[in-house]
This record gives structure tokens, sequence and C-alpha cells, in this order.
């Protein structure tokens, strides 16, 4: 026999997961516990034989062989239950650690368990009457506070709106959740509501209600959901005397309070929303004492300032001018900042004020005369309540963090915000155990070794950039940079002599370079070095220039990145490892593959941001969002204004990826690359030299390697330039001296390919062609050409023509009785075309033919440069 069952004392939503339940199991009974809820009680009893519901006393007496436990992980005592029994749960809370592990668990974050069953219902196609679906409502909207409670999802609401579709009836559905209360729960909820109490535990509201009752009362559970109604706090307790007991029922809607074990710590139970206690031996009063001093110990805010804040202030004093003011505002993009006057916090000055003044002409006057004035601080530990109530009163959007007497942050309106959008730290569990799994064991060690030592210098450390972008992505790299807020130079140099290594300082830029080769019992999987930068903002005095960079707090230090992908950032200091900063909606661009820039001056700030917008669209398969893209078209004339050698920087990154012919294609489409040189093309032709370039194996065998190839692709993307606009592109860009020729001798060499390509030629005059070029823009030519024979002459080049001599000296031409000089070159290199051509080929032939030369007066060849 299957049975189906649930909690005593039955609410809605377990009466009507019991009915659920049943349409999915079609095999098993669903019985009724002995005692429901008076509401559920009458409507049973009204609807009964719509309804499939049996009592346990009339169950015939046969083994039960499965079990369903619906809105409860408590098992029943039901005849016929024994070891062979099988159990299946399925509940909305959090699967108890006091379940055996064979037993069945399903679950999900839905406001009622009745919603989970409601949408394998409708995915069954299972047929339902009017009636029935009003009970599924009623189960749903009885949890959820008809969708008004914070536990409250999406799904909820679809599942009622699909049991709406089928008629559920709302008339009757309000009538059993607006349910009277007998005489004696009124004369107790009167007595609860006179003697309640709202207290302030971590920033959470607690309302603690207590009576005294001669006898039982049912459903003290029906008072707690009223009284929470009316009160709404965070977490309401109520606690009743009945005769020698006491009775407790708990309600919580924040994560920072968990009724589950404040009711545990009393012996009873439950989830961490909604939990009970039966208490003996003790009166109300000592409960509730009791009571508050465990909240006291236990209750920490859910969320405080010091999670949300900044690190890092900039600061102004009492003396300042308005106009000084705004320029610092404009600068940074602030909305305000603290006015400090011996080191004390004496008001803020808005951006609102500023204007104000401004507008009525008063850019010289000192800005303690607009401040708005007073104690308008927190402390890193004040729950954010505080911080709404600073903001509200004073009426300002940011507010300084103080420690100690310090100024050691801000936190702002636009943090909160994004409180309220998104939990704090919601996956920091998810977070560390990706990293765990991901990187090799010692470099984890040595990533939380770096957020210990940050902790311990009272600084936060945080992996940034590409690292934390690829991790998110499922993609290795080990290529690891910390932003620190503090000195993170000191950091690199407190780590350098306890693990080992050097450390290379910019002081100028307060950055250092923690080289990890050849650490003592260093193992292989050290990166080679690790950046560690101290948090810091920057700002454009004009476009196209670099920035001028001044000390910062993490936030802002992600802000002045060029992309929402690489604003990510992990924290790796013990109290917050795993904590994912992602100001910016950098994650969610991440899942929607999108390239968006952080705002609408990015491109004008710095051009070199389009060419790795492009690079990393090719590279990942993303696309720059439209206004993205509609900036960097606006902006593309501005490349003219940029120094050569970061354009390069940009260029030869590029040309490094695997295969850069799609990104310069995607340069040419967006405008880009007729602004590096006017005649740049990515066509067919550069198409296909690049794939043979890393496809094609030539006959010497040996491809050109990383740093080869990328300027192997370079020579080939500018060889084609006319001679003119080469030089020019050599110039800009401030090309190495052997780059400059490899670039020059490769153009020049295309240039003469018809040459190249004639019918006949002599070997000697292939050799004329080629010797003066470096052999590596000779390879290029291979891969280059267009004509067969010009590549099979490249190829006895490469091979074997540049390799021949003579054999024969300036000391034998002495020797013959030569005067030395000019005349030397010149004979030599007829002797040299000679062998070349196949008409000499020893010692004494090459003698004999410098002696024919200069019996018969020939005239010599002129003499060619050979490599």
């Amino acid at each position: 026999m299957e049975i189906i069952a649930t909690h005593e004392n039955t609410d809605f939503d377990a009466l009507a997961s019991l009915l659920a339940a049943s349409k999915l199991y079609p095999r098993a009974t669903p019985v009724l516990p002995r005692r429901l809820n008076r509401n559920v009680q009458d409507f049973v009893t009204l609807y009964w034989e719509q309804l499939p519901f049996w009592h346990a006393e009339d169950l015939p007496r046969r083994p039960i062989t499965r079990l369903i436990l619906v809105d409860t992980q408590t098992v029943p005592t039901l005849k016929g239950m024994g070891k062979n029994t099988k159990m299946e749960i399925i509940d909305h809370h959090p699967r108890s650690a006091d379940l055996p592990e064979d037993v069945v668990f399903s679950s999900a974050d839905t406001g009622a368990t009745t919603t989970l069953l409601v949408e394998q219902v409708s995915q069954a196609l299972v047929p339902i009457s009017p009636i029935e679906a009003t009970l599924l409502l009623l189960g749903i909207y009885e949890d959820t506070g008809s969708l008004s409670y914070l536990t409250t999802t999406a799904r909820d609401a679809r599942a009622a709106a699909w049991l709406l579709d089928r008629r559920a009836n709302l008339e009757v559905v309000n009538r059993y959740l607006r349910y009277p209360l007998t005489e004696r729960q009124r004369n107790l909820y009167d007595q609860l509501l006179q003697n309640s109490e709202t207290m302030e535990f971590g920033g959470q509201v607690v309302a603690i209600a207590t009576a005294t009752v001669p006898e039982h009362v049912e459903e003290i559970s029906t008072l707690a959901h009223k009284l929470r109604d009316l009160l709404d706090p965070d977490a309401l307790f109520v606690i009743v005397q009945m005769g020698e007991h006491v009775q407790i029922v708990a309600r919580s809607t924040s994560e920072a309070i968990n009724v589950a074990d404040a009711t545990a710590f009393f012996g009873g139970g439950g989830h961490s929303r909604a939990a009970a206690a039966l208490v003996r031996g003790r009166t109300a009063a000592e409960v509730k004492e009791a009571l508050v001093a465990y909240l006291k110990e236990r209750v920490m805010p859910a969320v405080t300032v010091g999670e949300i804040m900044s690190f890092g202030v900039h600061t102004v004093g009492p003396d300042t001018t308005i106009a000084e003011a705004a320029d610092l505002m404009t600068r940074y993009g602030h909305e305000g900042f603290p006015l400090v006057e011996r080191g004390k916090v004496i008001g803020i000055l808005t951006r609102r004020e500023v204007d104000r003044a401004l507008h009525h002409g008063l850019g010289g006057a000192p800005a303690r005369l607009y401040m708005v004035a007073g104690d308008v601080t927190v402390s890193p530990t004040d729950p954010v309540e505080k911080l709404r109530q600073v903001m509200v009163e004073h009426r300002v959007g940011q507010v300084p963090v103080v420690r100690d007497g310090e100024v050691i942050g801000i936190v702002t309106r636009t943090d909160l915000l994004k409180l309220w959008a998104v939990p704090p730290n919601p996956r920091r569990a998810e977070i560390a155990n990706k990293l765990a799994q991901t990187l090799p064991p010692a470099l984890l060690r040595l990533i939380q070794e770096v957020g210990r030592e940050a902790a311990e210098m009272q600084a936060s450390a945080y992996l940034v950039g590409g690292f934390v972008r690829d991790l998110l992505l499922g993609i290795p790299n080990f290529d690891i940079d910390f932003v620190v807020e503090g000195d993170a130079i000191r950091l690199a140099r407190r780590l350098a002599r306890r693990i080992g290594g050097k450390v290379r300082v910019h002081t100028q830029f307060k950055t250092a370079n923690w080289l990890l080769e050849g650490v003592p019992n260093g193992p292989p999987e050290f990166p080679g070095n690790i950046d560690f930068a101290t948090a810091r903002t920057e700002f454009y005095e004009e476009p196209t220039v670099l920035p001028k960079v001044e000390r910062s707090s993490i936030k802002l230090d992600l802000h002045r990145r060029d992309f929402t992908i690489n604003t990510l950032a992990i924290r790796v200091d013990p109290e917050h490892f795993g904590e994912l900063l992602d100001f910016y909606g950098g994650e969610a661009d991440l899942n929607h593959k999108l390239i968006r820039v952080l705002h609408s001056l990015s491109f004008v700030e710095d051009p070199t941001r389009m060419l790795r917008a492009a690079r990393f669209e090719t590279r990942m398969g993303f696309y720059m969002e439209p206004r993205t893209e509609e900036l960097l078209r606006n902006a593309v004339d501005l490349l003219d204004k940029v120094s050569g050698p970061r354009i390069l920087h940009e260029l030869l990154l590029i040309l490094e990826e695997r295969a850069p012919e799609d990104i310069l294609a995607r340069l040419q489409e967006l405008g880009i690359l007729r602004h590096l040189s006017p005649s740049l093309v990515c066509d067919s032709w550069l198409r296909e030299r690049f794939r043979r370039l890393r496809e094609q194996e030539p006959p010497w065998g040996e491809r050109p390697a990383r740093d080869a190839l990328r300027d192997a692709y370079l020579a080939l993307l500018t060889a084609r330039l006319p001679e003119r606009e080469l030089a020019a592109f050599v110039e800009r860009f401030r090309l190495r001296r052997q780059l400059a020729e490899l670039l020059t001798a490769t153009a020049q060499l295309l240039a003469n390919e018809r040459q190249l390509a004639r019918r006949e030629m002599r070997p000697s005059e292939i050799c004329r062609l080629l010797d003066a070029a470096p052999v590596d823009a000779v390879k290029l030519l291979w891969y280059a050409a267009s004509a067969d024979v010009v590549q099979e002459r490249v190829a006895d080049y490469i091979l074997r023509l540049r390799h021949v001599r003579p054999e024969i000296t300036g000391h034998d031409l002495k020797a013959m009785g030569l005067s030395p000089g000019p005349l030397y070159k010149n004979i030599l290199a007829a002797v040299l075309a000679a062998r070349l051509d196949g008409e000499v080929s020893s010692r004494e032939e090459e003698k004999a033919l410098v002696q024919r030369m200069l019996a018969e007066g020939r005239e010599l060849p002129a003499a060619w440069p050979r490599r």
C-alpha cells in the first residue's frame, strides 16, 4: 500500500500538497492527519465529497510499501510502516540533516510546497476541477501571504495564474484565508498585541509578544500570522503560557534570523522561516528573558555597512571653494565629498548644493557655508538600516564610513540600490568552490595566503581582470592579478619575505610585480609572477591622452576598466573569501555574451579600447551591445590622435590571437583599420595568406613560432601598402629596427614577385633579387606568392642557393697578382654568379674563369650584397 501524508495541525499548504500529490501518484492514498487547523477542517467538511482524502482509521490493515510526505520532514506514526517502507519527501524547505540518506528528497526555492506540485501537475496535463484548483490556490496564497511575503517567487505567481485559468474561486479563497477568530483566540490576540514589544538585534527588528491563558488555545500560528501582518517585523516570537507549559511560535522574513535555530535552543524546531517549541518548567517571562539573551548573542546584521562600502575616499577641507569642489566632482564623478577638519567629519558637501551655489555666482565661497552639517557618518559594523536612516534624515546620497575616528571609506545610495536588487554575497561558497576546482592546490593556497597577509595589514585583496572573467566562463587562465585596498607594494614585499621571490616596484603607479621564479621549494604550479596594484582611480585631462592616476577604492578601481566583463573581482581575505564583486553588471553581460563599455565617454578617453572590443568579440564569440558599437563608430576618428606605440600594443595582441584575420575584418567593418593606415585592408588575399602561414608546411619544415608568427602577420598585413605609406606606418608606430626591416623587405619582395615569376631565370638572377632581404622576409614571400614558380624558386633559394659561396677568396686573387681594391668584389660576384649558374664547380675552374675574364678584358658584373 502507498500512502501520502503530511504534518499535524494541517494548514492549507499541507492539505493542498496532499491533493496535488494524489494527482501525481494515483496509486497512493492521501491520508489526513488527526488535527487540522479550524479553517482547514471546515473546508474539508464542506467539500469532503469532492476531495480524495482518507482518514487514517479507515485505511485497510496492510503493510505500507511507500510513504510520500509533503510539506513536512517529520515522519508520522502510521500502522503498517516498517523497515522496508520506502520514503519520499516533497518540501519547499531545505533538507534536514536528520533525514536518513536513503530518503528521496525533492525541494526548490518556492514560497509554498503546493507550487512545486502544481508545476508537475500542469506539466503532466492532469485535469483538475474548479474546487481542486481553489484548494491548490489556497495552499499557495496562505504560505505566500497572497503572493506578498518576501519568500514569494515568480514560480508561485505562475502556479497561481495557472490555477486561476482553471477557475479557482477567489471568493472562497478569501473566505477561508480571512477566517474569523474564536472568542478565545480573540482574547488571546488582544493580550498578545497589548504585551508586544519591538526590539532591534543586529539591525533586525524583532517583535516579541507574550500572554498567559488558563487553558489550551488552538491555532496560535494563526494569531502569529495576524500579528506579523500588523507589526511587520523582520521576525516575530509569540510566547504563550498555557498552564504548566509555554508555547513558542516563531516566524521570520529575514536571512539574519533563523527561527529554527532559535526554537531549537528551547527544544523545538522547524525551518528557518517558521518554527515552534513547547517549553516545560519555565514561565513565559523566563522564556522571553532567555530568548532576548539568545538573540543578542546570535543575531548579527544580515548586511553591514562594511560589506557594501568602498574603501578610500576623497575629502575636502572646509575652506575649499565651491568652484574647486565642483572641479573635483567633475574629475572623479562623485556626487559629494565629506568635509574634514582636523581629522573629523564636520559635514557633507553635495552636488546639489554646489550647483545651487554656482548658479548664484558663489563659486569663491568656502564649502563650510553650504555643507550639510552634523555627524553624517556610519561605522563599518553598523547595519544598513542605520545607513538608510542617516541618508533619509540628512537627505544625502553618500555617507562617509568612520572607524576609530578615521574616515576609511564611503557608502552611497547606489550601493543600497544594488543591495536591494541583489542580496550580498549570495554565491561565496559557489565561487570559493569554483576556485578550488579550477586552480592547482598550490596556487589556491598561495591566493589564500595573499588574503591572510592582506587581512593582517587591515587591507583587502581582490582577484581581478581576465582571471575572474575566464573563471566564470570556465576558461583556464592562471594569469593572476590583485588589486589591494591598502598598500599593494607593502603587501607584495611582506609576501616575498615570508614565501620567497623578488619584488619589482613602480612607486609612481603604486604597483608591484612579485617574481616567483626560483622560490625555494616553490611548486611548478606557481606562476612566474603576480601583479599587485593599489586600488586607484583615473581621470583624463584631455581625450586620447594617458590618464592621471590616484589612490582610491576597489569600486572606483573597477570603474576605470574598459568593459563590464572585466570589472568583476573576487575578494580573498579569509572572512570574505569567494565574495564576487559585480558593481557594473559584468556577470550578466558575460551570460548574454555582450561587450559593453561602462560609460559613454569610454572610447573618447581611450580610443585603443576600440581594438580591444573587436578582439574580445572575436576571441570569445561575443557581440558589442548596440549602444557600445554606436559610441565606437562615433569616436573612431579619435584614433588619429593616439600615439602609435599605444595602438601598436593592441594590434600586436590581435595578431597573437588564433585567427587574427577575423578580428582585422571586424576592424575594417567598424572603420578602424583605415585609421591605422589608409590603404590597409583585410580581404580574401590576406585571409588566405594568414591561413597559409598557420597551416601550410614549408619545404624547409619550420613554421614561424609565436613572436615570429605575430611579426609575420604584421608584415603580410602591410605588404601591399604604397612605399611612402609603409614608411609613414613604420615611423608612426615606432617599430623596432628589425621589425621595420622585415616589413619593408617583405613589401619590396612582393612588389618584385613578377620578376621572380619570369619564365626563364638564372639562379644568379634569383639571388640578386633575394639576397639583400632578411631570410625571414624571403620565407614570407613563399607564403605570399601567387605563382607556383615563385614558391619553387623561393624554396630553392632557402634550401640551396643562399648557401652557395665561391671557393676562392681575396687571398687567391692577390696570389694571382691582382692588387687589392674594389675590383675584388666584382670579380668574386662574377665567380659567384658562375657558380650559381653551374658554369664552374671547383676551385680550379673558378681560378681559370678569373684568368679568362682578365685576359679577355670582359666587363665584370656589379657586386650585390649577400646576407
